[in-house]
């Protein structure tokens, strides 16, 4: 079986769901072309606890977790169904890499799965399971924690960590196409470490990256990007999904680890995978 890419997406306000921008369209062309996956795994700062746990739902329901929004918002579904056998294994992966492990049967997909997945598999037809991300996580343990659940890639199974490549919810502003600079600057300075393969400069971003506690004043958003690069079987080729920056301050940047996105799509110019 093909070892797949892992993927890094920028999930942005619950608002992406209606209003796609340049990342939606990106991330619904980005689906037709990755071989099609068995199951899509999502880890989602949304969903944080102190054990590991894993989704095992056969239907997991769309949790709103957010309010204040436009609602239209609060009418939308996501009907994919669950994979509780990949989840399974994921808690196992997981506990062999010495963490402690607990399954969860009632949890659905919140926004920070549900979203995004509107985007790059808009039919909902993959099934689909989340794995929470560990409170206590620091950029090292996050990067480790995706290292822990990499064999995932060679079974058929999507990795996605959604956060936010820029996340000051202090600063957001709803519909401001302006963009700060500062949250440019970062995302850039992210983006030139995805490109390099440099994983040691990514786990350090929120150190020594330039605007970084501007631009992430708490690190949950920016974790899943390392739970993502820490998953993929290797560190270039890596591509980017340009999503620009939307409401004042959030890059809606996405990276694929494992592929060339410009060769795939070259290779394979004329023809959507199916799923």
């Amino acid at each position: 079986m093909q070892t797949l890419p892992t993927l890094f997406v920028s999930h942005g306000a619950p608002t992406f769901a209606l209003e796609p921008g340049l990342a939606g369209a990106k991330l619904t062309a980005l689906g037709r072309r990755l071989p099609c996956p068995q199951a899509v795994l999502v880890v989602s700062p949304h969903w944080m606890t102190r054990q590991a746990q894993a989704t095992l739902s056969l239907r997991p329901e769309t949790i709103h977790d957010f309010g204040g929004f436009d609602p239209a918002l609060y009418t939308l579904q996501y009907p994919a169904e669950g994979a509780h056998l990949a989840a399974r294994r994921a808690l196992e992966l997981l506990q062999a890499a010495g963490l402690s492990v607990t399954p969860n049967a009632d949890r659905g997909l919140d926004h920070g799965a549900w979203v995004p997945l509107m985007h790059l598999y808009p039919e909902a037809d993959i099934p689909v399971f989340q794995v929470s991300l560990p409170e206590w996580l620091d950029a090292d343990g996050a990067y480790g924690y995706g290292r822990a659940l990499a064999p995932l890639a060679d079974e058929g199974v999507l990795i996605v960590g959604s956060g936010s490549l820029t996340h000051n919810l202090y600063e957001f502003r709803l519909g401001d196409p302006h963009a700060e600079a500062y949250a440019a600057e970062f995302a850039h300075w992210v983006r030139d470490a995805v490109l390099a393969g440099d994983h040691l400069r990514l786990r350090q971003a929120l150190a020594i990256a330039p605007h970084a506690r501007r631009a992430h004043p708490t690190a949950e958003h920016y974790l899943p990007l390392l739970v993502a690069a820490g998953a993929a079987a290797q560190a270039v080729p890596a591509s980017v999904i340009e999503g620009g920056i939307v409401h004042g301050v959030l890059s809606m940047d996405s990276f694929l680890f494992g592929t060339d996105l410009a060769v795939m799509q070259g290779a394979d110019a004329n023809k959507a995978l199916p799923h």
